[in-house]
């Protein structure tokens, strides 16, 4: 933990827009003009893509940032294996995919010197990483900073939900702050290093396989709503010219690999282009819901979206539970009773939920499988079935969803973890029949 690396994320300022074309430069005329690659890059740089896409894929899919960087990327040593650690990929063979109903309390806390990278541990997930389909879900814990050493993920893009201490992400492209409430994500291939702004840092991981997130369409709500475009942040360019041995980090087809540089890779000057990283305060997340009756699908609380090839089956949503009001008549207001064939997981970064009375803590999670039956607990059920029905406003907790169209199936370690909670069915048994015909 970094006085400095708190000034720092104090003082930093954004490109805003989600998708855009954005262009930065750190020092004034780096970034060619009216061309990409011309035959001697500005100041001595060397002019390289970086592509999140195909060439050939829509236009409206296509990702692809141009970076005039101090050296290329090309030069470096040759990787080699190192221990996977904690961390694990699709596919995820080594456990049976449960359809039991699952929770666990917080990740535990790690030994002193841990940081972000060797703090990274695996929830579950499904898919094939090599086949660029499916999801996994990772946790992390750390009380260290990333120092001397960087990761990129070839395997997917990272969508970050700190849930205790800020994050200061030094990127390829530039700075990002993500603390409690925010969300951050680093796109596939984008190098980027770890440090904290508070002494320990704990949080949330969706590693998406397939296509990059992006906004839902609206449909009928309109052009308004959700999360807004203008609302995520990218960096502005910011670079590191130092020239001393640095670890580069590569998870390539589910294992980690490693080179030493003789400099930091983060040495983009100037860059343009839409594979960017991003921040999004999901407190600003404009929730929309029913003002007569019933309480909607949880889609209607959708951020981001990795689309599959059926349309409106998501690869996987990022879903969000903001403060908002309800104010539904003759309505039981918490999330109805339901089985899903998406598959659910749930995370909880600040105070309570407003289906689960007690044991769904933040730093926690659920897993509910598709088809899997849930819904609120006993005394949240007695408690939501006998309220006054006079308008409420949720405002004492902030939780998330990983929604996903495949089972999820949990890692070994997950499955047989201490913090996994024993008996979470046990929240349900008191539901009692009240027919009477």
């Amino acid at each position: 933990m970094s006085e400095q690396a708190r000034k720092t994320a104090e003082a930093l300022e954004y490109l805003t827009g989600f998708g855009n074309e954005h262009s930065s430069e750190a020092v004034p005329g780096a970034l060619p003009i009216g061309r990409n690659s011309p035959q001697r890059a500005p100041l001595g740089l060397y002019a390289e893509q970086l592509s999140g896409s195909a060439f050939t894929e829509p236009r409206t899919h296509n990702r692809r940032s141009w970076l005039y960087r101090i050296r290329p990327s090309a030069a470096h040593p040759p990787f080699t294996r190192i221990d996977n650690g904690a961390l694990r990929s699709a596919p995820f063979t080594e456990s049976a995919a449960d359809p039991n109903r699952l929770r666990w309390n917080p990740l535990p806390d790690p030994a002193p010197g841990t940081d972000f990278l060797s703090g990274l541990w695996t929830l579950g997930g499904n898919g094939d990483a090599a086949q660029r389909a499916g999801m996994a879900i990772h946790l992390y814990a750390a009380n260290a900073d990333m120092t001397d050493r960087v990761f990129s993920d070839s395997d997917g893009e990272l969508l970050i939900v700190p849930e205790r201490g800020g994050l200061l992400l030094r990127t390829e492209l530039g700075l990002l702050a993500a603390r409690p409430g925010d969300m951050a994500l680093i796109p596939r291939g984008v190098r980027f290093r770890v440090e904290l702004l508070d002494a320990d840092a704990r949080g949330y991981i969706c590693e998406n396989y397939g296509q990059p997130f992006e906004l839902p369409n609206l449909g009928p709500i309109g052009a308004n709503g959700l999360a807004a475009a203008r609302d995520f942040q990218a960096p502005v360019a910011a670079y590191e010219d130092t020239e001393r041995p640095t670890e580069v980090i590569n998870k390539f087809c589910g294992n980690l690999w490693s080179a030493t540089y003789d400099h930091s890779p983060l040495d983009v000057v100037a860059w343009h282009g839409s594979h960017v990283p991003y921040v999004y305060d999901m407190r600003r997340f404009n929730v929309l819901g029913s003002i007569s009756y019933d309480h909607p699908d949880p889609s209607i609380f959708t951020v981001l979206t990795s689309p599959s090839d059926t349309p409106g089956l998501a690869g996987v949503d990022f879903v969000v539970f903001a403060p908002r009001w309800l104010v539904g008549e003759d309505t039981f207001r918490p999330p109805y009773f339901h089985r899903n064939v998406m598959s659910e997981y749930m995370g909880l970064i600040e105070g309570a939920y407003d289906a689960k009375a007690e044991g769904f803590v933040p730093g926690g999670g659920s897993l509910h499988n598709m088809m899997s039956a849930h819904g609120p607990d006993h005394e949240t059920f007695e408690r939501a079935s006998a309220a006054e029905l006079k308008p409420q406003k949720i405002d004492d907790g902030l939780a998330f969803m990983f929604e996903t169209r495949w089972p999820i199936t949990a890692t070994a370690q997950a499955a047989g973890a201490d913090h996994l909670q024993r008996g979470y069915d046990d929240v349900w048994q008191g539901l009692q029949r009240h027919f009477r015909a």
